[in-house]
């Protein structure tokens, strides 16, 4: 406590070099759960700029109201992608106006396992998508940025309660939600999901039981 203390203090004087540890220490946590939640890689890339940006504005709350500096970046987080959805519904608006571009081929089976990959991501995030709001973000935090109840209720400034059962209806919709997208896009197999999706949903449960 009193390392994390006196770290703080120094976030808070200015000091960039303390900020940078604390970048070191919780940007891949901010980055997986952005990937996560947009399933867009290069996305998430920003919203972790912006993240720290934002978070390096509002140092000065670096006090006693924040008791987890992971709970407190990964809201930051969640606000930037908030506004960040927004911005994107307005760009694909504007560009389905646009002539759509010619397709690419796929040059390698190496490639076109990425892509895969890619596709379920996407998949996965557009079930996550058509939940509300409120259940999106709580599934996120807790079951794939792994935060606790009492830490994601810090993290979106609502009580311990709400957060739980925000998750318990946004676990019931996603796993029928996650089927439908898997079996409606032909690029991922005919909604057969893979072993490793089957995974991470038996995780998602055992989390769950928690």
């Amino acid at each position: 406590m009193g390392v994390d203390f006196l770290l703080h203090e120094r976030v808070r004087s200015g000091d960039r070099a303390a900020f940078a540890e604390i970048f070191d220490e919780h940007a891949r946590v901010v980055h997986a759960h952005a990937v996560r939640t947009t399933g867009d890689r290069a996305l998430a890339e920003d919203v972790v700029s912006l993240t720290f940006l934002e978070a390096w504005r509002l140092r000065d709350k670096l006090r006693d109201d924040v008791r987890s500096v992971r709970a407190w970046l990964l809201g930051i987080a969640t606000n930037v992608m908030r506004n960040t959805a927004r911005a994107a519904r307005r760009h694909r608006e504007a560009m389905s106006r646009l002539p759509p571009p010619e397709a690419l081929p796929d040059f390698s089976d190496e490639v076109a396992g990425q892509m895969a990959d890619a596709q379920r991501l996407a998949a996965a995030a557009r079930a996550l998508q058509r939940l509300k709001r409120s259940e999106r973000e709580v599934f996120a935090l807790v079951v794939w940025s792994d935060l606790g109840y009492a830490a994601a209720a810090e993290a979106l400034g609502v009580p311990v309660g709400t957060v739980r059962s925000r998750l318990s209806r946004a676990r019931e919709k996603l796993r029928g939600l996650v089927e439908e997208e898997l079996a409606a896009d032909p690029r991922t197999g005919g909604g057969h999901m893979s072993s490793s999706g089957t995974a991470a949903a038996r995780a998602s449960h055992r989390r769950g039981t928690r």
